[in-house]
């Protein structure tokens, strides 16, 4: 065989044996960014839909100065940290329980359903709210918000208010966070309790 020829061929499988070995190279480095599970790619997807922490039937205290201020209880939450705008759900309902400085219960808060935003540090408490405040008068409405950097509460949804003398009803709700001083924006009835009990 010529050396000319011995040339061409070496050449060609040197040629050959670098491209086998780059198309090789692609190949693993192709596979190694990919995962091999769909399941993987699906889990880095809805990170954001799953909680970053979920606890059941859960009791815990909210303390200031050694002094608790209120307590909560619920069957479940779920914090979800990994959303641009974090927040922790309650799904299956909230108790709170208010305290004063001396230790004793101001206000209780209950609803089926609530939600904490983080970055507002606001509650959003839906579905059969009641409140009942330290004169044991009775707050009923379907939506609440606690703004709790305000120290206020607010309604723009029906209220239902029960004192031992009387029932108000009307549109729209403010008070503190004690449920002590509080107006209705809107009245729409005024009944005396003993009339409620006749009919």
């Amino acid at each position: 065989m010529k050396k000319k020829h011995v040339k061409h061929i070496s050449k060609l499988i040197k040629t050959t044996a670098g491209s086998i070995f780059l198309l090789l190279a692609v190949v693993f480095f192709a596979s190694a960014c990919q995962s091999n599970e769909p399941e993987e790619i699906k889990a880095v997807v809805d990170e954001e839909n799953h909680p970053s922490l979920s606890v059941k039937d859960l009791e815990t205290t909210v303390t200031d100065s050694g002094r608790v201020k209120y307590r909560f209880l619920t069957p479940e939450m779920n914090q979800y940290d990994n959303r641009s705008e974090p927040y922790t759900e309650f799904p299956e309902g909230l108790h709170l329980i208010v305290y004063n400085d001396s230790g004793e219960v101001e206000a209780h808060i209950k609803s089926r359903y609530a939600i904490y935003h983080e970055k507002e540090e606001l509650w959003e408490l839906q579905n059969d709210v009641e409140a009942v405040n330290f004169k044991n008068e009775v707050i009923n409405t379907e939506q609440l918000f606690w703004d709790t950097n305000k120290k206020e509460v607010y309604s723009d949804e029906f209220i239902k208010i029960t004192t031992d003398e009387e029932i108000l009803t009307g549109y729209g709700f403010e008070s503190d966070e004690k449920f002590e001083n509080y107006t209705i924006k809107n009245i729409s009835g005024i009944v005396a309790v003993d009339e409620e009990e006749d009919t």
